[in-house]
């Protein structure tokens, strides 16, 4: 199952920094990025609580391109090549990233930035909900770890650095540097590509000028700790495309950049989740199980609709066509996409549930399905 939900989000406002090219044409994209703006009571953010001074105001931001991974991606289901950015965890292999980076991927390379190796990589799991996933690079060995510093003694005002995948372009890293703006920000994000929405709280706000391909990158303190997962930036106007900018929005003089990233505290306990493989509602571990069908939201009614079925998969030999309502999953009523997804996090390939769904005519039908492998969520 590949879900495209249609709760709507406000048009502008901030992309989460995956980089993607179809496949089919020689033009770049911002594949799958997902716009976003405040949100809170009357749309707003609510005011975070004021920040204790910085420490570390008027120090020189670091220049350490710690344990960067450029990752690159395919999804065959969507016929997009992706690029972002992973942060190397530990000597064997392990590497950190955005969930979004590696979401829909059917294979997975990571290039390790500090001996230019590249390896295929494997999905551990990921936090759908909270924008994460660890991946493993086959054979690695001997890897140089990030270093990571404490992210509750960031505050605003501290000069942070960015590194990443820039672009998409490969090699070495693009470093950019600006300041923690604010705290405790709240987002909710739109996918460019299918209208679907997610939110993520507790995000650190800085002034460093981070692009597409960026994403899951390190934000960096002033003794080169990272601090953060860059995630998302504000946007502003798009130039032209050409060579050097693979497409991406680059921030103009009048705008005012905002760039959003997890704090490392909260990214390494997900990761230590899925080392200890503990599934949770929102994390999964291991292999993703696939149904086969993209769904949206069913309007006002209940369930899921069906938008369009993937050949040869469980959902196209059970009898599913587009148009039709998944409304139960293993025994689980289906109000919405999104609980659909929630749903399959708990499966895993080779598992046989029960799916339920209504034809046009208000019909009700049930088959056992066997699910099998497919890309992450």
């Amino acid at each position: 199952m590949y879900e495209s939900p249609g709760r709507q989000g406000s048009t502008g406002g901030v992309t989460i920094l995956v980089l993607a090219v179809l496949l089919t044409a020689a033009a770049v994209l911002l594949g799958r990025p997902l716009l976003a703006q405040y949100s809170g009571d009357g749309g707003e953010a609510a005011a975070p609580a004021p920040a204790p001074t910085s420490t570390r105001a008027g120090q020189k931001p670091s220049g350490r391109k710690p344990g960067v991974v450029n990752i690159e991606t395919e999804q065959g289901l969507r016929s997009l090549r992706s690029a972002g950015t992973g942060i190397v965890l530990s000597a064997s292999g392990l590497v950190l990233t955005n969930n979004h980076v590696i979401s829909g991927a059917t294979s997975i390379t990571g290039t390790v930035t500090d001996t230019s190796r590249t390896y295929t990589a494997q999905v551990l799991g990921y936090d759908h909900g909270g924008d994460l996933a660890l991946l493993k690079l086959d054979g690695a060995v001997d890897l140089k770890p990030a270093k990571f510093g404490d992210s509750g003694q960031v505050f605003v005002g501290d000069p942070v650095t960015a590194v990443g995948n820039a672009g998409g372009k490969g090699g070495t890293p693009s470093v950019v540097t600006g300041a923690v703006t604010a705290l405790e920000q709240t987002i909710t994000a739109r996918n460019q590509t299918d209208g679907g929405s997610e939110r993520l709280t507790g995000l650190i706000e800085t002034s460093a000028p981070i692009r597409p391909g960026d994403s899951g990158g390190p934000l960096l303190n002033t003794d080169g700790e990272v601090v953060g997962i860059n995630t998302a930036a504000s946007a502003g106007p798009e130039p032209e495309p050409d060579a050097q900018s693979a497409g991406a929005p680059t921030p103009t003089a009048t705008t005012e950049h905002r760039g959003y990233a997890i704090p490392a505290a909260r990214a390494l306990e997900v990761a230590r989740q899925i080392q200890r493989r503990e599934p949770s509602a929102t994390v999964h571990i291991g292999r993703t199980a696939l149904l086969g069908v993209q769904v949206r939201s069913n309007g006002t009614a209940f369930g899921a609709l069906v938008d369009t079925v993937v050949p040869d998969t469980p959902a196209a030999d059970a009898g599913l066509r587009t148009g039709m309502v998944i409304v139960a999953l293993g025994g689980q009523p289906v109000d919405t996409p999104g609980r659909l997804t929630a749903l399959m996090l708990n499966q895993h390939p080779g598992d046989v549930v029960r799916l339920e769904w209504t034809t046009r005519d208000g019909r009700r039908h049930a088959a056992d399905v066997r699910l099998v492998e497919g890309p992450p969520q």
